[in-house]
Order: C-alpha cells, then sequence, then structure tokens
C-alpha cells in the first residue's frame, strides 16, 4: 500500500536504473523519476519531496551540484546519493554538503536502500516530533530542573502541561531514581494552585504509627507525646498540592482513612471530634506495580481508583539514551561549581555512562557525576573517577576484547567486530557517513553488518 504522504524523487540519466529504483519502492512509496538534474529541480518545485535519490555523474548538471542547489533551495529535503564511477572526493564532498548516505552501483541488495529509506524518515520523523512537541509545551511553560530532549521526555512533558492546571487527581509510577518527586513539584508549578504551598511526603519513611498524626495531625493529649495541637501536612497544603510518595507502603487500615478523605474532602485530626474541611490537590506516586498490589491485596481498589484518575510513567533512562549526555554534563557543571573545579566529561566515561544499565536511574547518574567530580584531580573526568560499579563495566568491557584470544577465530572475529561498530557509532553519534569514512566501508554493507548485530544507528543519535 502507498504511503501517499513520502515522496520520494528518484534522479538518473539512465531509464534502467530509475526502473530497478522505482519497481523496489513504488508499493511503499510515492515514486516520481527524473532523467536531469534540471527536470528534477522542475519536479521540486511542483511538489513537495522528503528524499531525493540522485546519480552523481549526469550530463549538463552533475547530482553534486543538484545537492548543493537542493540544500540551499529545499532545505528539508534528505538527499541520497548513487554513483558507480564516484571518487573517494566525491563522496566526502557529498557527505560535507550535507548528503544523508551515499550508495555504490551496482546496488546488489535493494532491501538495504529501503532500510535506508526508513532510518532517514525515521530521523526525519524524530526532530519534527521533538519541534513539534516543543511548540505544543511553549514558552509560558515552566520547566526548571526538568532535563531532556528525547521524544519521551518531550511527550511526558506535553501531558504535564495538559494536566497540570486542572485539579484532577495524579498518580505517578515508574522505577527507583526517574525523578518522580520533581515531576509532582513540575506539575505543580504550572498549576493554579501554585501560589499555595507544596508539600512532599515519603510515606514509606514514616512509622506507621505516626503517618496518620502525620498528615491528618493531633489534639494535645491523644497520645502520650502530644504535648500540644499540631496541624497535619493536609491543612498545611490547604490551597495548593500535597505529594504522597511511596504511597503504596501505606497499610490497608490507613488506605482507609485516606479513602474517607479523599471522599468527603474533610479530614479529622487524631484525638479529635470534629471534621475539617481540606481543599488539596492530591498527587501520588510509587515504584511498585500498583495493578499487582492490588491483586495481591496490598492495595485496596477503591483507593487505587481514587488515586489513578490520571497515570504518568516516567521511562527509565535506558529508554532514553539521549537524555544521558544533557543530564551527565548538567551534573559535572553543577558539581564542579560545589567543588570548586573546571571538568569536562572524557569520550571513555561518556561511552560508560551510554552503556550503563542504570538501575537508580538519574538519581543513580547525579550520585555518580559528584563521585566523579569530587575524585578527578585533572581537567577531564576518566573512567577511573567513576564509582567501582561503572568503573567495573569499563574493565569488563576491557577484558572481553582482551578475551577474544581465547575463542575460535570466527566467534572473535564476531565478538570485535559488534564491539568496534557499537564504539564508532558512539563515538559518531549514529551519523552513518561518518562511520563510513572512518572504515572505509561503503554505507550499504554497513548497514548489513548492523543489522547482523541488533545496532540501530538511532539509538546512539542526540
Amino acid at each position: 500500500m502507498k504511503q501517499s504522504k513520502v515522496n520520494i524523487l528518484i534522479v538518473d540519466d539512465e531509464q534502467d536504473a530509475l526502473d530497478i529504483f522505482s519497481r523496489q519502492l513504488q508499493d511503499s512509496y510515492s515514486i516520481i523519476t527524473a532523467n536531469s538534474a534540471k527536470l528534477a529541480l522542475q519536479k521540486l518545485e511542483e511538489q513537495e519531496f522528503q528524499i531525493v535519490m540522485s546519480d552523481v555523474v549526469m550530463p549538463d548538471m552533475d547530482g553534486i551540484s543538484l545537492l548543493e542547489m537542493i540544500k540551499v533551495r529545499f532545505p528539508q529535503t534528505s538527499m541520497i546519493m548513487i554513483s558507480g564511477k564516484a571518487t573517494i572526493d566525491m563522496v566526502v564532498k557529498a557527505m560535507k554538503l550535507g548528503a544523508e548516505d551515499f550508495i555504490e552501483k551496482p546496488v546488489e541488495d535493494l532491501e538495504l536502500l529501503e532500510i535506508i529509506i526508513k532510518r532517514i524518515l525515521k530521523t526525519k520523523w524524530q526532530a519534527n516530533e521533538i519541534i513539534r512537541l516543543k511548540k505544543i509545551i511553549g514558552k509560558d511553560f515552566d520547566r526548571a530542573k526538568v532535563l531532556g530532549n528525547s521524544i519521551p521526555m518531550q511527550r511526558l512533558l506535553e501531558q504535564i502541561k495538559r494536566i497540570a492546571p486542572t485539579d484532577i487527581t495524579v498518580l505517578i509510577s515508574g522505577e527507583t531514581g526517574v525523578g518522580k518527586e520533581l515531576f509532582a513539584e513540575l506539575i505543580y508549578r504550572n498549576s493554579k494552585r501554585k501560589e499555595n504551598k507544596f508539600v512532599d511526603v515519603n510515606c514509606g519513611s514514616i512509622p506507621e504509627t505516626l503517618l496518620e498524626s502525620v498528615l491528618f495531625g493531633h489534639k494535645k493529649g491523644a497520645f502520650t507525646d502530644a504535648i500540644r495541637d499540631k496541624i497535619g501536612y493536609f491543612q498545611e497544603a490547604d490551597g495548593g498540592t500535597l505529594f504522597l510518595d511511596e504511597i503504596t507502603e501505606t497499610s490497608l487500615a490507613f488506605q482507609v482513612k485516606l479513602l474517607r478523605v479523599l471522599e468527603k474532602k474533610t479530614i479529622r485530626l487524631v484525638g479529635g471530634d470534629q471534621d475539617i474541611e481540606v481543599d488539596v490537590r492530591i498527587v501520588t506516586a510509587t515504584n511498585k506495580n500498583i495493578e499487582e498490589e492490588v491483586r495481591k491485596g496490598n492495595f485496596r481498589e477503591d483507593l487505587y481508583y481514587r488515586l489513578n484518575v490520571f497515570n504518568i510513567f516516567i521511562p527509565p533512562l535506558r529508554d532514553r539514551i539521549e537524555d544521558i549526555k544533557i543530564l551527565a554534563t548538567a551534573f559535572v557543571r553543577e558539581f564542579s561549581s560545589k567543588y570548586q573545579k573546571e571538568l569536562i566529561l572524557s569520550e571513555d566515561v561518556m561511552r560508560i555512562l551510554i552503556n550503563y544499565d542504570w538501575k537508580g536511574n538519574i538519581r543513580e547518574l547525579k550520585n555518580s557525576m559528584e563521585h566523579a567530580v569530587a575524585l578527578a584531580n585533572h581537567n577531564k573526568i576518566i573512567p577511573e573517577d567513576l564509582p567501582i560499579n561503572l568503573l567495573k563495566k569499563f574493565n569488563q568491557d576491557k577484558k572481553n576484547i582482551f578475551n577474544l584470544v581465547d575463542l575460535p577465530f570466527h566467534e572473535a572475529k564476531q565478538n570485535f567486530e559488534k564491539l568496534y561498530f557499537r564504539e564508532l557509532l558512539i563515538k559518531y553519534q549514529g551519523k552513518i557517513q561518518k562511520v563510513s569514512q572512518k572504515t572505509g566501508i561503503v554505507s550499504q554493507n554497513l548497514y548489513k553488518k548492523f543489522n547482523r548485530y541488533g545496532l540501530d544507528p538511532n539509538d546512539f543519535r542526540e
């Protein structure tokens, strides 16, 4: 089925080449052909094309000249250059002028051409999606302290912008260390309640016997240490926002009382005999699977539905690796100021950070960067400055390379190639043309290797 919105213009003075490429792509894309650069420019004036595939060596105007004109007149159009007669200088010039890729004729594996096109379209879509989401979020949205430009992050911010001005009850879920409190504050700062108080409570850190008193307050003499009346966090947050973190750590008995507060919008002090009205927006959070906790009988189902009116899931750091460099750099800057140093991250360290699993997410990354900054005694943070768990990861990677000598040649070669190409993708941030220039391997052969080893260049782009 044709994707009418994706137009591809194929430019070649050889009719056979036009026919071969058209047959391969016409089932998936809307294909237009031109047998000269001059005709191609006319077609570009008539309609929009997402991609132009052009031969390099053509009479009258060559593909390099066409590339230069397209980049000036139609900058949003991506270019793939194709030639069997191109020199190395031509390839380098084309890449410098902004060609997305360079393919050698004859193109023996036409499926690789489709892979290249899909990669270009995916990259364009990601860039356009980020622009779209940033426009939705707008300048009037206060996102201070919340870093990251990945698509998952932009979508998360878009959600928050939509629900923050309302009074809807929000449940934030996500792994430990993803920054649930930070996002609760973000909701508060962009709400109509921002002039009043934001109160955060970690339910897991308060003994069960004190939780009710801490939240609802108590009357003098209600228990042994109650030497005076004391208001609780609900009253303190009146008119504002109350954030209850680790809500799944509360007992079933307390959950009954919390449910009553949510239903009646009143509290009763421990030892008191009157209900007190409170106007509080509730935001809760958990790092557990709350639906599973409900199934196990550890969390009340009726309370779950009360709290989960709108759910915000914060993706783990490993699912948005594009944000790692931004976050790590910001933390190094913060702690360099704290410890009165001037430091940057070395390439080796950045490689470790991108490859690390980050089970503790942003909290673990931040702690690791403070450790590294405090330890560093040079102008760059090097692997030896990192915490031991990250340093072990670095040493294990080196060990994996040295251990190749214990493997049969074919297996060792495969392991080395995977490590080699992964390192190059990290170094060049997923830019195929740069990897091609460095290795001397044409792009279509690189794609074969990436597919073989499960490497997606898009995962390494900023």
